[in-house]
């Protein structure tokens, strides 16, 4: 217990100590949102009435206080709570039931475990790193342990801006909703290397990744100054250039195609390579244990991700509704296509398959939900149903690593497949609401604007620079973390079962 204690407190600080290198600016706390293609207009009973005139009727009249909208705000609540049942017990029970027996504890520690540290790092310095002004790459100190959230002199909570001018949420609903991103990222590294890790590496690296990874990304991705910046022609080149690098792109990611399920992919990749094969790899039957409780824990995340994705509308409005349907029926088409794609190579679909399917469609839908149309996200989801059922046959043979649970045979080819396929099906030629061209007028791109070989360029350059800095600080997290407390249990340890091993418990008796 001691060292495990130590090392906690060692991974903490790691994290915490990357507070004296960031880049930042003095600025305000910009209200950054998840990536989406447009903004409704809400009704005009959304905001509050101008303040009521305290000076001398030849006073210039006060500025509008924006109020959030009760509805908003619910719905985003709701959505958290979604998300945090995608985790727990969503996503540790379809981990845990593609394990063995002896190891179904340890992967439900490490998920829960993961998404309760990662909580706390967010609410000291994840959240400012993240989603406030800095840099291109990061983000600033402004919101560090949560400061500013509650306005004294205004007597107020601070609000984040939404894709709607002039509509905001509590920034404290914001943050929350977020910080279950950030915990479900890293919660699913873990499947890429179950079964032989040390519990305590796997509190270490993830501070360590998530500070380094998943924060800039983050940032580069969904920090941008909000709608009601864009005041004038004259600002929207220096608003736009207070944004994160990819979202001055111009790359498209609803939910996180590439700052989640990318992101989280190439980590679990490296680790498998650097940890090494289980013991008996190949050789030795290892083959779930209870696909029933795969079944329940995907069936669970299914349901949450509706919040996932349909909540990075950040309202409750149209675009909310469309990624609500748009996961319904890709993940549907998902299961369907890797149920064929399996009959016809083994002659038989199987529960593990489709569970798979669900999970690949889901993964593949997210970078698109909000901005691409019905049918293309139909198609997303037929398409990453096939190509994910070869990522975890054929390419995972082809690379070589014990990827135990295929996370980046689903997670990142389904990533992947989404996030570029977000780049066609956006174009309104092909049903989809097209990107934001004008974000001072709010006003869509025109059809025969619309470049859909510009915009798959633009989500390939997103998808390639997250590949290359989340591969890069996982090399140097893992070998950090390798080098100070070790990465792997013992061969004994590990034929045991990390249950014992690692925890003192067993999952059954008897």
């Amino acid at each position: 217990m001691k060292k495990f204690l130590a090392t906690l407190a060692l991974g903490l600080s790691l994290g915490l100590g990357v507070l004296g290198m960031a880049s930042v600016a003095t600025a305000q706390t910009a209200p950054a949102a998840v990536a989406a293609p447009a903004a409704e207009a809400k009704p005009a009973d959304t905001a509050a009435p101008a303040a009521a005139p305290t000076a001398a009727p030849a006073a210039a009249e006060a500025a509008p206080v924006l109020v959030p909208n009760k509805g908003d705000t619910a719905w985003m609540m709701v959505s958290t709570i979604l998300v945090i049942m995608m985790v727990i017990p969503g996503l540790a029970l379809f981990y845990g039931g593609l394990v063995r027996s002896k190891n179904m504890l340890s992967v439900l520690m490490q998920v829960v475990v993961t998404f309760s540290m990662i909580t706390v790092l967010w609410f000291i310095y994840g959240y400012s790193l993240a989603f406030t002004e800095g840099n291109a790459f990061i983000g600033g100190f402004d919101r560090l342990f949560m400061k500013g959230i509650w306005d004294n002199a205004a007597g107020t909570f601070a609000n984040a801006a939404t894709f709607s001018k002039g509509v905001v949420i509590p920034e404290i609903t914001f943050a929350a909703f977020q910080a279950t991103f950030a915990g479900i990222t890293c919660a699913l590294i873990v499947g890429a290397f179950a079964e032989r890790i040390k519990f305590s590496a796997v509190l270490a690296f993830m501070a360590l990744w998530f500070t380094f990874s998943y924060l800039p990304i983050a940032h580069m991705v969904w920090f941008w100054m909000g709608p009601d910046a864009y005041t004038a022609k004259e600002v929207v080149d220096e608003m736009t250039s207070k944004a994160g690098l990819i979202w001055q792109w111009g790359a498209l990611d609803f939910a996180g195609g590439t700052v989640v399920h990318i992101n989280a992919a190439v980590a679990g990749l490296v680790g498998a390579f650097m940890i090494g094969k289980r013991v008996g790899y190949g050789r030795e039957a290892m083959a779930p244990h209870s696909l029933t409780l795969t079944m329940v824990g995907a069936s669970l995340l299914w349901v949450g991700w509706f919040g996932f994705n349909a909540g990075s509308a950040l309202e409750a409005n149209g675009f909310a509704a469309l990624a609500f349907i748009n996961t319904l029926v890709a993940t549907a088409g998902a299961v369907l296509a890797w149920c064929v794609g399996e009959a016809m190579m083994r002659g038989k679909a199987s529960m593990l398959g489709a569970a798979s399917g669900a999970v690949a469609g889901l993964v593949a839908i997210t970078p698109a939900a909000g901005n691409v149309g019905i049918g293309g996200g139909l198609v997303i989801g037929i398409v990453a149903g096939f190509a994910c059922l070869w990522g975890v046959n054929g390419l995972k043979k082809m690379l070589g690593a014990d990827d135990s649970l295929d996370v980046f045979g689903v997670h990142g080819v389904g990533g992947i497949v989404g996030a570029l396929l977000t780049g066609v099906f956006n174009s309104p030629a092909l049903g989809g609401p097209s990107a934001v061209g004008d974000w001072v007028t709010v006003a869509m791109i025109a059809p025969d604007a619309y470049s859909v070989a510009a915009q798959v360029w633009t989500q390939a350059k997103a998808v390639l620079l997250t590949i290359v800095w989340s591969g890069v600080v996982s090399v140097v997290a893992f070998k950090i973390v390798d080098l100070t407390i070790g990465l792997r249990v013992t061969e004994e340890e590990e034929r045991e079962g990390l249950d014992i091993s690692s925890h003192g418990e067993s999952a059954y008796h008897g």
